[in-house]
């Protein structure tokens, strides 16, 4: 029972890394900037009390040609194991959907200055929503070794 429908970017990632990487994304700067046809600046208030928010987006520079619906190696490695597509958080996905979490620097107007966000200049981003606490994981939290190790330099400082 397919179902389509029409999302329309609310705003888009100016700056920050131009090419989608696997890893070292900490630090990395960026402006999401909120599209003012359509919002004022009321759309931001009260937003600057938040410290971190959640984006979601499209991976826009996808090979829609790599689509994998099936199961395969996480970045290919022959050490780990298979995984499903539900498994993985990587942009080839059925609707190429990404969701990041990121700090929030300061808001102006509709631009919202952060840092962390693993998107790319000029990706289109569909929802931003500030992070609650309380809508975090509840309960023990678990997951295989091998995210763990495919994830220890994600969030670590470019490589000069």
């Amino acid at each position: 029972m397919p179902e389509t429908f029409d999302v329309v970017p609310v705003a888009h990632v100016v700056g920050g890394r131009t090419e989608p990487t696997d890893d070292y994304w900490g630090g990395t700067r960026a402006i999401v900037r909120i599209d003012n046809a359509r919002f004022t600046t009321d759309a931001t208030k009260g937003l600057d009390a938040f410290s971190h928010l959640e984006l979601v987006f499209r991976f826009h520079l996808t090979d829609q040609s790599d689509l994998n619906l099936g199961a395969r190696r996480p970045r290919n490695n022959p050490h780990w194991p298979e995984v499903g597509t539900f498994g993985h958080r990587n942009m080839r996905r059925l609707n190429w959907l990404g969701v990041s979490r990121c700090h929030l620097l300061k808001v102006d107007g509709l631009d919202l200055h952060v840092e962390d966000l693993d998107a790319v200049d000029g990706t289109p981003v569909l929802d931003i929503k500030p992070w609650f606490t309380e809508m975090g994981p509840r309960g023990e939290i678990h997951q295989p070794e091998w995210t763990t190790t495919m994830l220890r330099d994600y969030y670590e400082p470019p490589e000069v």
